[in-house]
């Protein structure tokens, strides 16, 4: 078990140190920067920014230098407001999280109760049903789907306020995002609720007269709930960095609001402070996920 860790946790860094190094020169090459504006300064003013923010050095240089402060806990300041990296990250990642984490909730209770009973009325209209809307909520992007909840319930509904400004309305953000994962969950459920129900144990459990709840909760959605599992730890990730869109429509103002505009504005430290920030997420939920394997799952053996 030591050694898998450590070999995924090296394997992390590598992935976050490529994440790095992709986005850091994939930004420089695009035409223009972050004085370049309809207000831009003089070229004296900018000639004088660009060298405090080590702009006027070679591209190369500058990932050296950016990774060195990256790696000293730095991550420097926003290139349009002067704010520190870090506390904007403080301040916005809170909201995403309350969201990203009631979606994620949301979406694996939801599934999973879709998906079992999909599986126990096989081939019967509730079956269909579901899967057509399993269906349907998979091939329909967030972002689509938060657009078309704002028009319905804030504009024509008229149930939700466009903007809330006091971050109390949740429901919808939350559908939005949670529709997706939910669906893919719901499939998950259902097909290893089948496979779950076909075998020995369950099998024998009910030819003891195992009562029929205890069959399936204790035996058939212990073991269903693995692909679960494998998929909850990407998913989570995926509400996190996918909600940056549904941020932006709903105005939540968390860390999506901060990085959109980042990347209107083409503020180069925020960019890279999000996008680091995100890419850490991502590959210690991956990290998580593959050690609470062994937990759930004794038979399973990391190597």
């Amino acid at each position: 078990m030591l050694r898998y860790i450590v070999k995924r946790v090296i394997l992390a860094v590598a992935t976050v140190f490529i994440i790095a190094a992709i986005t850091f020169f994939t930004m420089n090459a695009i035409p223009g920067g972050p004085f370049a504006s309809e207000k831009a300064p003089s070229e004296a003013v900018k000639k004088v920014l660009e060298a405090r923010y080590n702009l006027d050095k070679p591209v190369g240089e500058q990932f050296i230098i950016y990774i060195k402060n990256f790696l000293h806990g730095d991550l420097g300041v926003s290139l349009k407001t002067g704010r520190s990296i870090s506390t904007v990250i403080g301040e916005s990642f809170p909201i995403s999280a309350r969201l990203g984490g009631m979606a994620a909730v949301t979406a694996a209770i939801v599934g999973l109760i879709l998906g079992s009973i999909a599986a126990l009325k096989r081939n019967t209209f509730i079956d269909r049903f579901i899967v057509f809307i399993t269906t349907l909520f998979t091939a329909v992007p967030s972002f689509v789907l938060a657009t078309l909840l704002l028009y319905v319930f804030c504009i024509i509904l008229k149930w939700s306020p466009v903007f809330d400004p006091d971050r109390t309305h949740y429901v919808l953000p939350v559908i939005a995002l949670a529709l997706y994962p939910m669906a893919y969950i719901t499939r998950l459920t259902k097909t290893s609720m089948l496979d779950a129900l076909s075998q020995d144990y369950v099998r024998t459990a009910n030819a003891k007269g195992v009562a029929g709840w205890k069959v399936i909760f204790k035996h058939a959605l212990r073991n269903a709930v693995i692909p679960v599992i494998t998929y909850f730890g990407p998913m989570l990730a995926y509400i996190l960095t996918g909600s940056l869109v549904v941020e932006n429509i709903f105005t939540i103002g968390g860390l999506g609001t901060k990085f959109v505009s980042s990347i209107t504005n083409r503020d180069y430290t925020m960019i890279m402070g999000t996008t680091m920030f995100l890419a850490i997420i991502m590959v210690t939920m991956n990290l998580i996920t593959d050690i609470v394997y062994s937990i759930v799952d004794p038979r399973i053996k990391l190597d």
